[in-house]
């Protein structure tokens, strides 16, 4: 699951070899071990992904039988959904490693997150980029999180003071979702909440099958606020639970 992320820095953190810890929010479990807490999100970077062929300028415009490489599940099943001609196959390795095998013909494209390729200064890789209508992100998506230990004042209160709100209630949302569901990286599902143009949180939530066969989506629109967010979040989750029904998650 999840904690495989991010449990030898938990445990440096505990035992005092560091003092801070600097997470993707996307690969952090929704439960924190006792004595550490989070309490800042650094601002949020794009939180699309991007489309990357040597040959086509959108997944559209893959011929049937185009192979797609993604080792992830939300990836593969809003792909599948939209696109059933094509195949996605699991694609592993550090974005260097894809490049490459995809430049070598293994794959004929690959989905990154746009928020590492810009991390790394290597957006220049990328053919398109995928709206969010089309690929829904993973929840926390381009998200960082800063994390240390609870009985550390000087540390919690620094950390503290670099916090974007802004992100970090968009986060506690998308993390409600998420929690609601008992979702893990072997669970396709998806989450993005932001603020509309009338200063209101907008949540869009999805949970799939991994072939794409069946795909459940719900949205959610509230005030911009810490308590509402995490509402919105939980009912939406709660809501998909019940439309899924209990063997839905059984693959």
């Amino acid at each position: 699951g999840k904690g495989l992320f991010t449990k030898e820095i938990d445990e440096a953190l505990l035992d005092g070899n560091i003092d801070i810890a600097v997470h993707s929010m996307k690969d952090v479990p929704t439960y924190f071990p006792d004595k550490i807490i989070l309490p800042c999100n650094l601002p949020r970077e794009d939180v699309r992904d991007a489309f990357i062929c040597l040959t086509k300028s959108s997944l559209v415009d893959l011929p049937p039988g185009s192979i797609v490489g993604s080792a992830s599940l939300r990836r593969q099943s809003q792909i599948l959904h939209r696109y059933p001609s094509l195949k996605v196959v699991n694609f592993r390795g550090n974005v260097q490693t894809r490049l490459r095998k995809l430049s070598e013909g293994e794959v004929h494209a690959t989905l990154l997150a746009l928020a590492g390729l810009k991390r790394l200064n290597m957006t220049d890789n990328v053919t398109s980029i995928l709206s969010i209508e089309e690929m829904l992100p993973a929840i926390a998506q381009g998200a960082i999180g800063i994390a240390c230990r609870s009985d550390d004042d000087t540390m919690v209160n620094y950390i503290a003071s670099l916090n974007h709100e802004y992100t970090r209630l968009a986060v506690a949302c998308e993390r409600a979702f998420l929690t609601k569901l008992d979702g893990s990286c072997r669970t396709p599902i998806a989450g993005y909440a932001y603020k509309d143009e009338e200063g209101y949180c907008v949540f869009r939530g999805l949970v799939a099958s991994p072939d794409g066969t069946r795909v459940l989506e719900t949205s959610r629109r509230g005030s911009y606020s810490l308590d509402d967010m995490v509402l919105m979040g939980e009912d939406a989750g709660k809501e998909l639970l019940t439309t899924a029904g209990p063997d839905f998650f059984n693959w």
